[in-house]
């Protein structure tokens, strides 16, 4: 499969109608006929700012790094070099202050060409990376709360703290269905084991955030609910069917994706039903990004690997070739690259080797 860079104008779409430059536009499920996205203004946009990025610039557009505003692993000159030298496209924040948040957001924008999309895993909230902030409940004790429009509340309340921060995306809702209890690390993100629940329930926190201009991004394709072992750790197993799987653990992506879910974060399963490659993870899997979420669940919003420095994925594919891996599988932005300048090596190396029509793509 030749990697596809038609991706980046579909990021350059999305990052103008939640940064608002042509006012506060809602997600509809059409993209093809979503006034913001065919109005000639921001084609135009999106057409000039794509045609000025080099090779190298459109290469690193599609890499989300992590960033770390205090703590231990403050990274703002790493951070800065990245920018400078490898032009990429988005932030994640982890471990920060919200003063010393905007104060890192405003330098690092003010470097980059490209506007940067900033994004941060705020499920409950700002306070799950950022100190000094509310806590809102986690999904589980939303999911037995019988008052569901708290859920929509919440939802416009993070969506406005967010944008108060200069953050664009919330790794939020987690749509996976909780139907494990031997699950280390979903349990409480949950909303429930009850599909419908979760389902409906996730889909008030998403339109929440979309309504006022917050990217979310349902998590984690095609499902993590299933599972004995944390993807952090290790690749998990799913041993169930293709028809379970359909059935159980896609059921809330087809109804979100109906109602214009704005982005879908992909995990790090290996469930063989399927993609029988051995020890294959879904981030990684042709078959299961785009054969079955685009192709099938006719999704057409943005699709971001989870962490690709988890041992869900490192343990069984090097660093560069699982960045190479994940784009020819079909994601548009890869989330926490191990090492950002061996990845972009080895993407330019496999596009002049073996793609040379995508390479000369890149370069018109």
């Amino acid at each position: 499969m030749a990697l596809d860079y038609n991706s980046m104008r579909k990021y350059f779409f999305i990052f103008l109608i939640f940064l608002g430059v042509f006012g506060a536009f809602s997600l509809v499920p059409d993209r093809d006929t979503d006034p913001a996205y065919t109005s000639k203004e921001s084609k135009h946009w999106v057409d000039s700012v794509y045609k000025s990025l080099s090779t190298d610039q459109k290469i690193g557009q599609l890499f989300m790094v992590p960033a770390y505003a205090g703590g231990p692993d403050y990274n703002k000159s790493a951070v800065d070099s990245l920018i400078n030298n490898f032009y990429i496209g988005g932030l994640t924040y982890f471990l920060s202050g919200p003063e010393r948040q905007v104060d890192l957001t405003n330098y690092f924008q003010s470097i980059s060409k490209v506007p940067l999309l900033i994004a941060i895993d705020g499920e409950w909230g700002l306070n799950m990376r950022i100190d000094s902030t509310t806590r809102f409940p986690r999904q589980m004790t939303l999911g037995a709360n019988p008052n569901e429009q708290l859920i929509y509340d919440m939802g416009v309340e993070i969506a406005r703290q967010l944008k108060i921060l200069g953050i664009h995306m919330n790794y939020a809702p987690c749509v996976d269905i909780n139907n494990n209890p031997m699950n280390p690390i979903i349990n409480s993100r949950s909303f429930g084991e009850n599909k419908e629940d979760v389902t409906r329930k996730a889909s008030l926190y998403m339109k929440a955030m979309q309504d006022n201009s917050i990217l979310a991004c349902a998590k984690h394709f095609p499902g993590h609910g299933n599972t004995e072992t944390d993807s952090h750790s290790a690749l998990p197993v799913i041993n169930q069917s293709a028809e379970a799987m359909d059935t159980m653990e896609l059921f809330p992506y087809k109804q979100l994706i109906k109602q214009g879910l704005g982005s879908v974060m992909i995990a790090h399963l290996n469930i063989p039903s399927l993609d029988s490659a051995t020890n294959a993870p879904s981030s990684l899997s042709y078959k299961i990004v785009t054969k079955i979420l685009k192709d099938k669940l006719k999704f057409k919003g943005l699709i971001i690997t989870d962490a690709l420095n988890m041992k869900g994925v490192t343990a069984n594919v090097p660093p560069g070739e699982i960045e190479v891996n994940a784009l020819k599988a079909g994601n548009d932005m890869l989330l926490m690259a191990e090492n950002v300048p061996l990845a972009v090596s080895k993407i330019k190396k496999h596009l002049q080797t073996k793609h040379s029509i995508v390479m000369m793509y890149l370069k018109a």
